[in-house]
């Protein structure tokens, strides 16, 4: 570990995203346009200690990774415990 002394740290997030369309004509849409994070706390360590923890810990975020990496998505859905595809939505 680096052992590098952090006090009273927070994280804010911004989620900028749409969402439209109507559920009764099938048209429901979203559109991220963004997310946005904010890091504060306090320590007496270097900078250059201070950009590597930060550095790791953001390359490291499974939540980042989602946001910032194509992610293949697979889907399947059963209902009455059989398969039940759906164009579009489901893998073929």
């Amino acid at each position: 570990m680096m052992k590098i002394d952090v006090k009273g740290g927070s994280v804010k997030v911004r989620f900028r995203k749409i969402l439209g369309g109507s559920v009764l004509k099938g048209t429901v849409f979203n559109k991220w346009e963004g997310v946005d994070t904010h890091l504060s706390f306090e320590s007496d360590a270097s900078p250059e200690k201070l950009a590597h923890l930060i550095t790791n810990a953001k390359n490291g975020c499974f939540a980042e990774g989602l946001i910032t990496q194509t992610v293949p998505l697979k889907s399947t859905i059963e209902v009455n415990g059989k398969p039940f595809p759906i164009e579009g939505v489901t893998e073929g």
